[in-house]
């Protein structure tokens, strides 16, 4: 399995890509960084075409199987928080647009999932990132961010195809509907 994990960003959007061996193995196959910043600040929609058009091409040049994007969060000044938010649904748009399909994890999930604590420094993900994917040198800081949202992915990706088969194999009559829905 090939998994696309997007750090979106206004300025710059972080993506790397992973592949899963049926061992659970990662291997490193691609990460980089689709930037903005060779555009006008105030020309909101040709920044979010770039980052539409950028995904696009990384999606068709890598071909993954499934993506993993990061949550946004609430910062501290709205207007940022809203700016950030154009820019992640430009990037989840460019990959439904491919019929890819997204999972989303909080930046607290990919750094427990990576680092081991929720709270970790950007230089200790690139770290982590850097030993879990065996690579020469430290990723830059929103591709190594892409990377782990990638590498989360593939670990909860186990777990809830277990939890799945777990429920289908459990799955009681007295909990179904008459529609053949079943909780």
């Amino acid at each position: 399995m090939r998994i696309l994990g997007i750090d979106p960003g206004l300025q710059t959007t972080g993506f790397g890509v992973v592949d899963v061996a049926p061992g659970q193995s990662l291997a490193y196959v691609a990460s980089g960084t689709i930037t903005t910043t060779h555009l006008d600040r105030g020309n909101l929609p040709a920044r979010l075409k770039a980052l539409y058009d950028g995904i696009a091409e990384v999606r068709a040049r890598y071909e993954p199987d499934v993506a993993a994007v990061e949550i946004v969060f609430v910062n501290v000044n709205p207007q940022a928080t809203l700016l950030l938010g154009q820019a992640r649904g430009a990037c989840v748009t460019a990959l439904v647009a491919c019929d890819l399909a997204v999972a989303e994890y909080t930046a607290l999930q990919m750094k427990q999932a990576v680092a081991g604590y929720g709270k970790a420094a950007k230089t200790q993900v690139q770290e982590m990132v850097k030993r879990l994917l065996n690579l020469p040198g430290l990723p830059g800081k929103d591709a190594a961010d892409a990377l782990g949202l990638a590498i989360t992915h593939a670990h909860a990706r186990t777990a809830i195809d277990r939890i799945g088969q777990a429920a289908r194999t459990s799955r009681r009559a007295s909990a179904m509907y008459k529609a053949g829905r079943a909780y």
